[in-house]
């Protein structure tokens, strides 16, 4: 099928040309163009934060040999930009191991300042108001019950990436598409988007196509499984799955957390993913409609170790970030200044409270587009959920970088 797909996308360039515009589920929408010159700007020490790290040193050292690690395996010219400098892979590394070194002296904030000041060039992010405002939200890992067999408690499928997608550079054809990607799947000699959730979930698209990897007792969980990337799967017969994200259908993402706040649902100071869950558990008539608002459509693959982040690195509770990876540089050291929540007992949130931390800059993720958007991870259990699902703050994002003459 590939190569008569190959055969005929010559052929199919008119087809193309006006499904982008009949059929827009199938390409992401045009946002307003940032280059990354534009995204970062380079800032004068009387602009730095306090760079006060909020958590234990022994997780960011984690995080930067993660990075390292990935450096370690690209061409060592290879280019990042931040805003309109570049560095290349080797001073990368450089950087990072600089500092990996410096922090492990654990060292007090005022020596943490003065070395920075004199050792690193500091970049902020212009964010989504050109002013420097980020809005952060949160990430976990979470954990499902599963199995490999179907039945009656386990009766839906966590499918692997199917045979039949495709993903198709257009630019190719002509360079007013140039960088656009469709996701599509090849059928009677004519390029067409890729099944939809509804499709795949409710009229069994994908039998013959897609691999079975698991089973899950919840729907709603397998949902939110796919919202957040990667998890682990306990199978009943005592064995541990690691599951990572694997594409998509190419379908839109589209918000049912916004789609109840426009109904009156849920209101939008209380919206959660908890509240999300809890109303969906209430209406269980209304699951289908709501669910499958969303026509997006994640698949997976199994890893031996996870959650992994998209530079193919474990990532790190607190100190692993996504953001739009066209824009930011992977495997940078990142600075954040957010809120963090206070859990009571109980698992309710007590008060929010200032979450300064240093980071790396791991992942990225389809709704985290432009500089004024960001995630953070925070791994798994109780109070990561609880955060993750709350986390919607807005904050400063910066970016550091040893200076060349260093």
């Amino acid at each position: 099928m590939l190569k008569d797909s190959r055969k005929y996308l010559s052929n199919i360039f008119v087809f193309l040309s006006v499904s982008l515009i009949i059929v827009g589920c199938a390409v992401p929408k045009k946002r307003p163009i940032v280059t990354r010159e534009e995204v970062l700007r380079r800032i004068h020490s009387i602009q730095f934060p306090r760079f006060s790290d909020d958590m234990a040193y022994d997780g960011l050292e984690h995080a930067i040999s993660k990075s390292i690690s990935y450096l370690e395996r690209l061409p060592s010219s290879q280019k990042f930009m931040f805003g309109k400098d570049s560095y290349s892979t080797e001073h990368m590394i450089k950087s990072l191991r600089r500092f990996l070194t410096f922090v492990r002296t654990n060292p007090s904030k005022v020596d943490l300042k003065n070395f920075i000041e004199s050792h690193y060039r500091v970049y902020m992010s212009v964010g989504r108001d050109q002013a420097g405002e980020v809005l952060f939200t949160g990430y976990f890992e979470p954990i499902l019950e599963g199995s490999l067999n179907k039945s009656e408690e386990f009766p839906f499928s966590l499918y692997a990436r199917p045979d039949d997608l495709l993903t198709i550079d257009l630019s190719p054809f002509s360079p007013k598409f140039s960088g656009e990607k469709i996701i599509a799947t090849y059928t009677d000699q004519v390029v067409v988007p890729y099944y939809d959730r509804k499709e795949i979930e409710y009229e069994n698209v994908l039998e013959g196509k897609a691999k079975h990897i698991a089973w899950v007792k919840d729907r709603i969980d397998l949902f939110f499984l796919q919202i957040q990337g990667s998890g682990k799967i306990y199978l009943d017969n005592g064995d541990l799955l690691h599951v990572h994200y694997h594409g998509t259908n190419g379908r839109p993402y589209r918000s049912i957390g916004k789609l109840l706040i426009d109904e009156g649902k849920i209101i939008k100071a209380e919206m959660s993913m908890q509240k999300i869950r809890a109303y969906l558990n209430d209406h269980p008539e209304e699951i289908p409609r709501i669910l499958n608002y969303n026509p997006s459509y994640v698949f997976f693959k199994t890893e031996t170790d996870g959650p992994l982040g998209c530079i193919n690195v474990k990532l790190t509770p607190g100190r692993s970030i996504a953001t739009d990876r066209r824009i930011f540089p992977l495997a940078a050291l990142a600075f954040i200044e957010t809120k963090q929540p206070l859990i009571s007992g109980d698992g309710q949130i007590r008060k929010w409270t200032d979450l300064s931390r240093f980071a790396l800059n791991q992942d990225t993720g389809g709704a985290i587009r432009g500089p004024g958007r960001a995630d953070l991870f925070w791994g798994n259990g109780i109070y990561a959920e609880i955060a993750a699902g709350h986390l919607q703050h807005p904050g400063k994002l910066y970016f550091l970088v040893l200076k060349p003459e260093s």
